[in-house]
Order: structure tokens, then sequence, then C-alpha cells
């Protein structure tokens, strides 16, 4: 299938520029050179030549998730459930995200900080659901965590009465915000099962509810049933981002359409999520080998690259690869308004980045995700390498420029059969200061007998115009998502309580 260029006249924010939009952005620009500020495509691409430097980068103390104690590790434990007998067992918890304000921080809804994550059963892979956890704020411990259960009831699906969601069959990442009268809205990915033979190919649905929480006591919160149920966007029209149909039948490739997060600016509501190109915006397929803008680098670089590329078992999955994030702007009750190009892209490299994550800080915009080194097609990348890659922009809908030059912001490369593997890590701005504090989940789902996917331990990550670093001796307690104020008046390092 041929390409279809979007390219556009390269811009340039000046340093000149910068200095009439706040002190965050004078800082960005002085650290940075004026040609790494210029685009030569409409969104901005994770290229070969980045992945090849990240490579190069990683193993740095400032880019490495710090090492954890196996032996402190503890099951989170108010994580349990009923398997399919009904016996009460401990439950994989992983993908996590707060109840977040409009601005990115940690919501406290009467006194509770709230954490929505995807929790099952460790022997059934298909049972991915969507949990609520609650702990006091202030309270930054473990055992604080306390389990309301599953968000959604069976038959939700069902009564929310929509075409789409009657054929749900798990619930995906997502996000949650409290609106500003008081009400807990979640975004998630609505996944439905592969079915050929009913036509159902896994498609992946953003969606959204309101989730009504009572308190029968002052120590409990309680899911007090969902209501305005209903999909967002459903799967890509296939020519801004691809949709399911166009993945069928064909042979590795990896259709995504999810992850969805809620971010407002200026009176306007977004989604940012995970998606694949579409026709319009650089699809996939063999013509893509030869598209120099997703290699970077200069000529001589496109021209050994391709050759090498030609030549490697990586080819067919480069030629698929066109992973994405994407935004679309909502309406005020939440349903679709305006469907906009992709924010990042990364053809050739990987079909999958993932669990979007973006905030406005000290006057920039930051973007993250993750991503994993077995999905890139870059021959120096290992199926054991782990990332979060990071971007920053003056403007939410871009274009952004790759932090530390490459976009590398965290790297692990543990086996994955380590207890104290992580992934999906997700940074939480604290609403002043430079740190933000970064959790992920712990140990592969259904790996151990008796340790379960939980809360890793948290960590702190220091942001300064485009460059970041990990805070040393910064570690915080497993699932831990705020700190005190005042701790971020120290200058790094400093330690927090060891475990």
């Amino acid at each position: 299938m041929k390409i279809n260029k979007i390219f556009r006249k390269a811009t340039t924010l000046t340093v000149a520029t910068t200095m009439l939009l706040g002190g965050g952005i004078q800082a960005f620009a002085k650290e940075t050179d004026e040609s790494d500020l210029k685009t030569d495509n409409a969104f901005t691409q994770i290229t070969r030549h980045d992945m090849l430097n990240i490579f190069k980068q990683q193993g740095k103390e400032k880019f490495e998730v710090p090492s954890f104690d196996a032996s402190t590790i503890k099951n989170i434990p108010s994580a349990k459930g009923r398997d399919s007998s009904g016996k009460l067992i401990d439950f994989d918890v992983w993908d996590s995200w707060p109840l977040q304000n409009a601005d990115g921080t940690v919501a406290n809804y009467k006194g509770y900080n709230i954490v929505f994550g995807l929790a099952g059963d460790p022997k059934r892979a298909e049972d991915t659901f969507i949990y609520l956890f609650y702990q006091k704020a202030g309270n930054t411990s473990l055992s604080g965590w306390k389990n309301a259960g599953r968000v959604f009831k069976d038959n939700d699906k069902l009564l929310a009465n929509d075409p789409i969601l009657k054929n749900q069959s798990e619930e995906w990442s997502g996000s949650a915000t409290l609106t500003s009268d008081g009400q807990v809205r979640l975004f998630y990915t609505s996944r439905q099962p592969f079915e050929p033979s009913n036509q159902l190919y896994g498609k992946q649905t953003l969606t959204t509810a309101q989730i009504n929480l009572s308190q029968p006591d002052e120590e409990t919160l309680k899911v007090d049933g969902v209501e305005d149920l209903k999909p967002i966007y459903d799967g890509g029209d296939g020519k801004t981002y691809q949709n399911v149909q166009q993945s069928v039948g064909v042979d590795m490739d990896n259709h995504t359409f999810r992850d969805p997060h809620y971010v407002e600016d200026q009176g306007h509501k977004y989604i940012i999520f995970e998606a694949n190109t579409g026709t319009e915006t650089g699809y996939q397929g063999e013509d893509s080998l030869q598209n120099s803008a997703y290699y970077g680098g200069n000529n001589e670089f496109f021209t050994e690259e391709l050759r090498n590329l030609l030549q490697s078992p990586k080819k067919k999955g480069a030629e698929l690869a066109n992973g994405a994030l994407g935004i679309v702007e909502l309406n005020n009750d939440y349903t679709l308004k305006k469907v906009m190009p992709p924010l990042i892209a990364s053809n050739l490299v990987t079909d999958e980045i993932e669990r979007a994550n973006v905030f406005k800080m000290n006057g920039l915009w930051y973007l993250f995700t993750s991503t994993r080194g077995s999905k890139v097609t870059v021959d120096a990348i290992g199926d054991d390498d782990i990332y979060m890659l990071g971007y920053a922009s003056t403007s939410l809908t871009g274009p952004y420029k790759p932090l530390n030059g490459t976009g590398l912001v965290l790297h692990q490369d543990l086996d994955r059969d380590d207890i104290t593997w992580t992934y999906a890590h997700f940074a939480i701005p604290q609403g002043k200061g430079n740190n933000v504090v970064v959790s992920s989940y712990m140990t592969n789902r259904g790996l151990f007998p008796d340790h379960k996917s939980t809360f890793a331990p948290s960590f702190l990550l220091n942001i300064k115009g485009s460059k970041t670093s990990v805070v040393k001796n910064g570690i915080l307690e497993q699932g831990q998502i705020t700190i005190d104020p005042t701790d971020d008046k120290k200058e790094p390092p400093y330690e927090y309580g060891k475990k």
C-alpha cells in the first residue's frame, strides 16, 4: 500500500519566541539547540536513529529504574477475589492509574486517594477487569489500600444498550478524573473477544462512564453503580488511525486502540490514546521501508540502516510497525467532537507505544509512553528491555521534542522472571516542584505461585526543562502516589524511609 505523506514546511520555535512564553519555557529553550526544535512532519516520529541512540544511553544511572530489594516485596493485602469455583484467592493487579484532578495531580475524594487497576485471577488470562482501590490521603503504606471491588457489574454493558459494548469481554486500561462538580469520571478500553466465527476480532473501543461512590462509614468507600456508560471512539476510521478490520488476516500485525488518557486545556476536553497510524497519516507496508523520515539521522545513516534492515529478520515486523499516540477532542458530555492527527508515531520502529500520560508542569506539556523491547524492530534493542519514553512541547497538541535528546526517560532490562521486574510506568505530577512520582506494577502476571502482580515501589523522577533524571535514594513505598509537599523543597539526593 502506498504511503500517504503529510509533511509540512519545517517550523522553528526560536529562543526569542519562547522568552515571551514564561520561565519554564525559557529554561527549555536555553538547554535546547534551535535545530532540535524543528519538525519536518505534522507530528513527532520515534525514529530508528532515536532507538540506536537510546541503546547508547541506557545503563546510565539517571535513566535506570531503581533496583528493588526482592525480600521486601509484598502482594497487595486487599487484592483478593473469587476464582471460577468461588474460592477466595489472591488476585494479580497490574496496570493502574489514580483518580486525578484536571491538572494531573492526585485528587482528594472525600479524604481518600483512589486508584483504578486491572485485576484478576492469575490462572485465567481472560479475567481482566477494573477494580477500585482506595486509601486515606496521607497514608502511604501498601496495607493502607482497601479494595472496593470490581467497578462494573456483568450486566452493566447490557444495560448500556449499545451494539459495541454488548460484546465486551474485558476491561483494559485508561484514566480517571474528578470533575468540577465532584463526580468520578472513568475512561477505559472496552475489548471485544477474538471470535472470527462471530466476526469479532478483539476490537478495542475508547469508553467512559460516571462511577457513583458512597461512604457507608468514615472508613469505607463503596461503588454504588455506574451511569452514562458509553463508547467515545470506536476503533479508528482507517484513515487517521488504523481500525481492527485492516489488521484482520495480516500476519504479525498488532492492532492497538486503547489506554485513553483524559486531559483538559483552556476549557477543552481531550483524550490521548494508544493507536496505529492510518492510511492518511503514514501507513504500514513494504513502501514504508523507503521513507527516510522514519529513520532519522542523515542520508548516510538512512542508506546504511535501510541496507541492514532489508537483511534483518525484523524486516517484516518493521514494515508493519506503525504505533502511535493519538488525540481526539471531546464535547462537554464526553462524546466525540473531533478526530485529530497523532501526536507521536513510531513507524518502522514498533507497533506498540502504550499508556499515554500527559500533564502540564512548569509551563511545558510533558507526554510519556511505555514500550517493550520485544516489540521494537531495531536489532540493538533486546527482548528484556523495557522503556518509558518522554517528550515535551509548549502546546498540548505539539509538536513534541524528545526529552534527553532521544526520548529515553526510564529503562530496565531485568529478566522477566525476576520478581522485581516492573512495567507500565506512570508519572504523577505533585502540583509543585520538579519531582514527579513514578508508579508501576511488579512481576509478570501468573508467573509465581506466591508472588502476585502487585503495586511496585514507586520512585521519584526529576524533570527540568528537556532533561530528566531518576532521583537518587528516591524510592518510595509500594503503591505510593503522593509525597509530602515539604519534601520536594529538599535538594536531591535525599532519602525517604528505608524498607
